[in-house]
């Protein structure tokens, strides 16, 4: 098992230089002027030419990039004119738009988005394996063909619909909830959780569809196998086979699917923040495309690209664990 996380753990290194790469020449090197778009239209000759130093944009290729993950790994000391600043690792650099270290905008950010991938997450995988476990129970009733036109509707709803329906319901009209108004964990857990329902809700319902009919798939496939065949001649109860033997065999494509999802969310993430006016990093994208703040956004390609890469890593590992001849290969 180390043999095999040890492997996963350089592959993963070796995407994410790629993806360092990819991303350094598709904001840094494609045509156009870096310094400028860092910089933001309003900015005069002077100012752009002295971005155009801080970036190193003078120097070959190779030497930007070296820069660009040496800011990454060791931090970076950038030059104002008058005094040099430092900035700690991981360094994606300044954003001239609001004179900030991007590191620094992503910090204050990041709780939020958290806060409502780990929820959603909760809710989506409770949500979605119970209601395909019960589907799988209850096959060729009316509780199936229920429960298999629910999902089938959550699929096909957008998160905006959806978040839009939750807040005129419990919000408007029932009067249940408080509209959301985004609170600290720290601050004060009973009000985070609170103010959190809704979008937990939101985005948790558009994904708990696939691993409902995920799960009732898995599970009813792994009942059709002679082993549970003979299990049940045996005379085991249904549901003891379902729960204990047929149930185990959906878990690993439950964490495949989790892992990919974890990326496919953070679009749906944007839209649930913007409606229910989260402070995350998905609104902070919005802004920086909306300005121009070129680091703020290469900064946010990168941390979402690596909580991709690191969600696979944990997803390998624990499908490793559930099927031990995966660490074997």
């Amino acid at each position: 098992m180390t043999g095999y996380v040890l492997r996963r753990a350089a592959g993963a290194l070796v995407v994410l230089l790629v993806l360092s790469a990819v991303v350094y020449a598709t904001f840094y090197i494609a045509p156009g002027d870096p310094a400028r778009l860092a910089c933001g239209p309003r900015c005069n000759p002077e100012q752009i030419a002295q971005v155009r130093e801080q970036l190193s944009l003078g120097d070959p290729v190779y030497v930007q990039y070296w820069h660009f993950l040496q800011g990454i790994v060791a931090g970076h000391d950038y030059s104002t004119g008058t005094a040099v600043l430092h900035c700690d690792a991981p360094c994606f650099g300044l954003s001239y738009q609001n004179n900030q270290q991007v590191t620094d905008m992503l910090i204050e950010r990041l709780p939020a988005t958290a806060s409502l991938a780990v929820g959603a997450m909760a809710v989506w995988l409770l949500l979605g394996t119970g209601t395909g476990l019960l589907s799988a129970l209850r096959r060729g009733g009316i509780t199936e063909r229920a429960l298999t036109w629910l999902t089938l509707a959550g699929t096909a709803t957008p998160v905006f619909i959806s978040g839009l329906g939750l807040l005129m319901l419990f919000c408007a009209y029932l009067a249940w909830l408080p509209f959301p108004s985004y609170v600290p964990l720290t601050d004060d857990p009973e009000q985070w959780a609170w103010n959190m329902l809704l979008p937990w809700a939101a985005l948790g319902l558009l994904e708990s569809a696939k691993y409902a009919r995920l799960t009732r798939s898995s599970v009813l496939e792994t009942l059709a196998e002679d082993h549970i065949r003979t299990f049940r001649a045996y005379g085991v109860a249904e549901r003891s086979l379902v729960t204990r033997h047929a149930l185990r065999g959906a878990v690993a494509p439950v964490i495949a699917l989790t892992a990919a999802d974890f990326g496919s969310m953070f679009g749906n993430a944007v839209l649930t923040e913007m409606m229910f006016g989260l402070p995350g990093i998905g609104q902070l994208l919005v802004h920086a495309t909306k300005s121009l703040d070129l680091p703020v956004v290469v900064a946010v390609v990168m941390v979402t690209g690596t909580a991709v890469v690191i969600a696979n890593i944990v997803a390998d590992v624990l499908y490793a664990v559930a099927d031990r001849r995966v660490a074997l290969r």
